[in-house]
C-alpha cells in the first residue's frame, strides 16, 4: 500500500503559517496567528494534543518518554527541479530514564492517571499566563483548584509550613516571635518600596539586600526559595549561575503577594488546572480552531522544503502531500533539568491534598547547589485515583549524575519504599504499617530533560522552547510573544477583546476575579 493512502489530503495546501507540534508555545502561536486573521495549519504526529506539554495516562506517559529517549533514523536529502527536501529529525529530548515499580497497582489503573510530561508547573493567580487565559477567554475551557499550602524542608526531614502571608506568619509554629515580627516588618518595607520607590541600589544581589535588612538565614532561605523561587544557591554568589537582583526579587515578592486573594475561590497564591497542565495547550488549540485554524493529528512531517540556494523556506513534506507555507516552528535544546514522578498511597503532609514542597540548597546534603521543587497532587484535580497521590519533582542540574542524586535525596526524604511481595495481603499490610511514617512509594520515574532556549535558523523557520526548569510559564510566554512579533511584526499578540466579551467569558470560569 502506498504510504500516502494512509493519510488524508489537506486542502487548501497554502498557509500563512504551519506549526508543527501542539505543545504550549506552538498552541499559543497558532491561536494568536488565527486571531490575527492568518491562515494556519497546525500539525502533530501524535494522536493527542500537547506534545511535550501533554498530560497522559500512565502507560502512554511511559511509552512517550521511551520513544523520545531514542535517536530517530535519519532520511536522505532529496531534490527536484524546484526545491530541496531536507529530512526533518529531532534529537532525543529525554535521557537516563529510570522507572521503578514497587507495586502493581498503578499500572493496573493506568487510565485513571493523568501525568504531566513537563511537571512540576503551577500558576500564580496574578501571573502573566493567567492574565492571558482571561484575556483570550480560554478560561471557559478550563477549571482550576487551589494548591492548599507550601512547605519547606527545615532539616532532619521535617517539613515546615511556608509563612507567605500575614495570616500564615501568625499561624506558623516554625518561627519564633522575634522572627515573625522581623518577617512582617520586611514585607511592610517591600510594600513601601513598591508604593513609594527606593533610593537603594536595586541591582545588588537580592540576598545582600535581605542581609542588610537583618534577616536570619532561615528567613532568607524561605524568601529566596519558596516565594521568589530561586533556582541556584544565592548564598554562594561566586558559583551561582543565576543571581537574583534586588529589583527582580522584589518584583517576585510583589507578584506572589498580589496573587493571594485575587480569586474569591482560590485559597492561596497558587492554582493548578483540573486534569493536568495538558489542558492549557488544548484550550489554546480550541480557541485557534474557533478562529479557523486547521488541525491534523497523527500527521508525520517528513521534511522541510527549501529553494535551490537554501535561503528560502517553501513548505513541509507530509506523509500525504506537500504543503506550502511562509513559516514553521521546530525546536532546539540547551541545558538540563532532572524530573521525577512518584505515585504514593498517602500525602507527604496528612493535612494537605495539593501542596508544594521546597528543598533549598544545602538542605538535603552539603554539596547541593540547586533547589529541588516538589508538587503533590491528589484525586480532587482529576489526575489520579482516590486515595492516591501524584508527586512531581524537578531540579536544575549540569548532568544526569547530579540530577539523579538531587531527586533521589528528595525522594528518600519524602517517601518510604514499599517492599515487594507476592501476596496482595502482605502488600496492603506493608502500606498500612508505614502509613503514619512516610507515604509508601508505589511507582516512580526519573529522567533528564534537555532544556530549550529561543533560537532562529532561517528567516522563515523559527524555534519554540520546550518546557523549562521553572514552576511558572513566564519565560516561555515571553519567548512565545517575541516569536510571534518576529513572525508577524504588524499584528497584535491577541488584540484586546471588548469589556462585555471578557465579562461574559469570566463568568464561565471557576476563577472569578
Amino acid at each position: 500500500m502506498d504510504e500516502t493512502t494512509l493519510f488524508p489530503p489537506i486542502e487548501p495546501s497554502n498557509f500563512d503559517l504551519i506549526v508543527v507540534g501542539t505543545g504550549l508555545p506552538e498552541s499559543i502561536i497558532a491561536a494568536a496567528a488565527s486571531a490575527a486573521g492568518k491562515t494556519v495549519l497546525h500539525l502533530d504526529p501524535n494522536p493527542f494534543y500537547g506534545t511535550h506539554s501533554a498530560s497522559l495516562p500512565l502507560d502512554d506517559f511511559i511509552s512517550f518518554l521511551r520513544s523520545h529517549s531514542e535517536s530517530p533514523s535519519l532520511q536522505v536529502q532529496t531534490s527536484d527541479d524546484d526545491d530541496v527536501s531536507i529530512p526533518l529529525a529531532t534529537r532525543p529530548l529525554y535521557s537516563n530514564l529510570e522507572i521503578n515499580l514497587h507495586s502493581s497497582e498503578p499500572l493496573e489503573n493506568s487510565n485513571k492517571f493523568t501525568l504531566d510530561l513537563g511537571a512540576p508547573c503551577a500558576f500564580l493567580c496574578a501571573d502573566a499566563m493567567i492574565d492571558l487565559i482571561l484575556k483570550t477567554g480560554i478560561n471557559q475551557y478550563m477549571e482550576f483548584k487551589s494548591v492548599d499550602s507550601s512547605f519547606v524542608s527545615g532539616g532532619a526531614g521535617k517539613l515546615e509550613s511556608v509563612p507567605d502571608s500575614r495570616s500564615a506568619i501568625f499561624k506558623t509554629r516554625s518561627l519564633l516571635g522575634p522572627e515573625k515580627y522581623q518577617l512582617m516588618n520586611f514585607f511592610k518595607h517591600v510594600q513601601g518600596i513598591l508604593e513609594n520607590g527606593s533610593e537603594e541600589d536595586m541591582e545588588i544581589p537580592f540576598v545582600d539586600f535581605l542581609t542588610k535588612r537583618g534577616l536570619s538565614q532561615k528567613l532568607k532561605s524561605i524568601i529566596l526559595y519558596t516565594i521568589a523561587w530561586a533556582d541556584y544557591d544565592q548564598g554562594k554568589l561566586e558559583f551561582c549561575k543565576d543571581v537574583i537582583t534586588t529589583r527582580s526579587g522584589i518584583n517576585r515578592l510583589a507578584l506572589y503577594h498580589s496573587s493571594i486573594g485575587r480569586f474569591s475561590n482560590a485559597n492561596g497564591a497558587i492554582i493548578y488546572p483540573i486534569y493536568g497542565q495538558g489542558e492549557l495547550s488544548q484550550a489554546f488549540c480550541r480557541r485557534a480552531a474557533v478562529k479557523g485554524c486547521i488541525y491534523v493529528l497523527r500527521m508525520p512531517v517528513i521534511s522541510v522544503l527549501m529553494d535551490k540556494d537554501g535561503r528560502t523556506y517553501q513548505g513541509v513534506r507530509l506523509a500525504s502531500e506537500v504543503t506550502n507555507s511562509n513559516h514553521k516552528s521546530p525546536s532546539n535544546a540547551e541545558g538540563k533539568v532532572a524530573r521525577g514522578i512518584c505515585i504514593a498511597k498517602n500525602s507527604v503532609k496528612p493535612e494537605a491534598a495539593n501542596c508544594l514542597v521546597f528543598f533549598p540548597p544545602r538542605s538535603l546534603y552539603p554539596e547541593q547547589i540547586t533547589s529541588v521543587r516538589v508538587l503533590q497532587l491528589s484525586s480532587n484535580v482529576g489526575v489520579c485515583p482516590s486515595k492516591t497521590f501524584v508527586t512531581y519533582l524537578s531540579a536544575v542540574c549540569d548532568d544526569s549524575v547530579e540530577g539523579k542524586k538531587l531527586l533521589n535525596a528528595a525522594i528518600n526524604a519524602l517517601f518510604h519504599i514499599a517492599v515487594s511481595s507476592s501476596s496482595e495481603n502482605n502488600e496492603i499490610d506493608n502500606l498500612r504499617e508505614h502509613a503514619e511514617e512516610k507515604p509508601c512509594l508505589l511507582w516512580s520515574a526519573l529522567y533528564i530533560q534537555d532544556l530549550t532556549k529561543f533560537h532562529g535558523a532561517f528567516n522563515s523557520i523559527k524555534f519554540t522552547p520546550m518546557p523549562d526548569e521553572h514552576l511558572h510559564y513566564d519565560d516561555i510566554l515571553d519567548a512565545t510573544e517575541k516569536l510571534f512579533k518576529e513572525l508577524f511584526p504588524n499584528e497584535d499578540f491577541f488584540a484586546t477583546t471588548s469589556t462585555s466579551d471578557e465579562q461574559h467569558l469570566d463568568g464561565n470560569t471557576e476563577l472569578d476575579p
